[in-house]
């Protein structure tokens, strides 16, 4: 089993999409990332009436946070028809604010293929990149 099958089956598994409550739905879309030191966080996706709610992408890294880590080397998303996705700006954001290395990041374009993106080829010119010299 590769890295990318480890994360998908990780994500799938705590991909469930339910309504909370009348305000919130989750689970929609599932994410999965695998740290530096080979670690698995996953979050799934939280929907709000009220625009509070946070991506799977970002909950996984709450996650991984809460645990010590904070180097990811690769991340996939999973859409609520099991296809990959990209992560929205927000957590694209996040993720090259938590570190110098984290252009290098591997993000999954394509499952069948495992065709990938580093993540500094989605953010060209980042506007933080001189805080970490």
């Amino acid at each position: 089993m590769d890295d990318w099958q480890k994360l998908y089956e990780a994500a799938r598994k705590v991909q469930n999409s339910r309504i909370i409550s009348p305000f919130i739905e989750v689970g929609g879309v599932a994410a999965a990332i695998m740290t530096k030191s080979g670690n698995i966080f996953t979050g799934i996706c939280i929907d709000t009436a009220s625009s509070l709610g946070m991506c799977a992408e970002r909950n996984a890294m709450a996650n991984m946070l809460t645990n010590g880590e904070s180097e990811i080397s690769k991340v996939l998303a999973i859409m609520s028809d099991g296809k990959v996705g990209f992560p929205c700006g927000a957590c694209r954001e996040f993720m090259m604010q938590l570190s110098p290395n984290s252009g290098n990041i591997e993000i999954l374009k394509n499952y069948e293929s495992r065709k990938t993106v580093l993540l500094k080829d989605l953010m060209p010119d980042w506007w933080g990149a001189d805080k970490f010299k």
